[in-house]
C-alpha cells in the first residue's frame, strides 16, 4: 500500500462512524483525502473486524485485531481468505462441477421441504448446492427467474427436504432444517464461482414432493428429493432440444409457446447452462453436480467407509 495511513478504533455498537470515515476515504469523496489515504480499524473480535471490513460494502483498508484468543483470529484468517477468494473470481477458486446423467424422476408422497430465503438477491445461474447425499450435490437454482404461475422471488430457494444436506462455507455441509435466521449457505453459480450468503428466515411446508435419481461419469448412482413444483429448477449444461419436438402444425396458442421455448433456448445457448423444472425433468437430461469423496461428521469431510443410499 501506498499513501498515508489513518487507525481509528469503535465500540462494537458504532457502525455509522466508521461507514463516515470509509466515505471520506474514498476516492472523489468531497473533502475525503482519496486515493491517498488507507483507514485501518482497531477491532477486539473477529465479528467487530469483519463489521469493519464491510462498511459501506467497501470496508477499510485493513483491521488491526487486539485479542489474546487464538480462536479468535483464526476466524478472521478463514473470513478474509474466503472474501479474497469470492472477490478474484479466479479458476482456482471456483468449484468443479461434473455431469450426472437423470435416469428416473419418481412421484413421492409429500414430505417436509424447505424453502431457504436469503437476506439478498440470487441472480441467474445462482443456487444452492444439495442432496440427499454430501457426496454427490446438485445445483438447485432459485426462484429469480419470471414464470407463469408466480412472481419471481429473487432471494428464495425452495431446496429439499429437511434431511437434504446443503453446502456451506469452508467445505462444511449442513442439514436443511439445522439452519435459521443468521445462518450462512454457500451460493454457487453455473461456473462454479461461489459467494456466502446470509439466510433471512426458512419456510418448512409440508409438500408432495419427487425423487431425482442420477449416474454420475464413474458409474455410481445418487438421488435428492425436492418438490413437486414447476419452479424448482435444476442446473445443468445447455442441451439442444431433440430433433423434431418442435415440428408439426400448431395452433395460436401452440405457437406462442413455441416463440417463448425458443426464446429461451436462445438465451441457454448463450449463456452455455440452463434450469431446468422438475416438472420438465426426464432421462438423459444432464445435470451439474459436485462431488466428494469424504464422509460427513457434523458437516465436516473425514475419511471412514460408509454406505448411503
Amino acid at each position: 500500500m501506498t499513501g498515508h495511513f489513518a487507525g481509528a478504533a469503535f465500540p462494537a455498537s458504532q457502525v455509522i462512524p466508521a461507514e463516515n470515515l470509509v466515505a471520506l476515504a474514498q476516492p472523489g469523496a468531497a473533502g475525503g483525502a482519496g486515493d491517498a489515504l488507507r483507514l485501518l480499524a482497531a477491532a477486539g473480535s473477529a465479528a467487530e473486524a469483519r463489521l469493519m471490513l464491510e462498511a459501506l460494502e467497501a470496508g477499510t483498508s485493513g483491521v488491526l485485531l487486539r485479542t489474546d484468543d487464538p480462536a479468535e483470529v483464526r476466524s478472521l484468517v478463514q473470513y478474509v481468505s474466503r472474501r479474497e477468494a469470492e472477490e478474484s473470481g479466479a479458476a482456482g477458486s471456483r468449484l468443479a462441477y461434473g455431469c450426472a446423467r437423470v435416469v428416473a424422476v419418481r412421484q413421492l408422497a409429500s414430505g417436509d421441504r424447505v424453502c431457504v430465503d436469503l437476506a439478498g438477491l440470487v441472480q441467474p445461474g445462482e443456487g444452492l448446492l444439495v442432496g440427499s447425499f454430501a457426496r454427490c450435490l446438485a445445483l438447485v437454482h432459485s426462484e429469480c427467474e419470471e414464470s407463469d404461475y408466480i412472481a419471481s422471488r429473487p432471494f428464495r430457494v425452495n431446496a429439499g427436504p429437511v434431511h437434504a444436506y446443503v453446502l456451506a462455507p469452508g467445505g462444511r455441509t449442513r442439514y436443511l432444517c439445522e439452519l435459521a435466521s443468521g445462518s450462512e449457505v454457500l451460493l454457487a453459480d453455473a461456473q462454479g464461482r461461489t459467494r456466502t450468503a446470509l439466510v433471512g428466515r426458512l419456510k418448512i411446508e409440508r409438500r408432495p414432493l419427487v425423487l431425482v435419481e442420477v449416474e454420475t461419469e464413474d458409474g455410481s448412482r445418487h438421488s435428492l428429493m425436492l418438490q413437486n413444483a414447476e419452479t424448482v429448477k435444476l442446473v445443468g449444461p445447455y442441451q439442444p432440444p431433440p430433433a423434431g419436438a418442435e415440428g408439426g402444425a400448431a395452433g395460436p396458442s401452440t405457437a406462442a409457446a413455441g416463440a417463448a421455448a425458443g426464446a429461451a433456448a436462445a438465451g441457454d445457448v448463450d449463456r452455455g447452462w440452463r434450469a431446468i423444472s422438475v416438472a420438465a425433468l426426464a432421462p438423459g437430461d444432464q445435470l451439474y453436480v459436485l462431488q466428494t469423496a469424504a464422509a460427513r461428521h457434523t458437516g465436516i469431510a473425514i475419511e471412514e467407509f460408509i454406505v448411503e443410499k
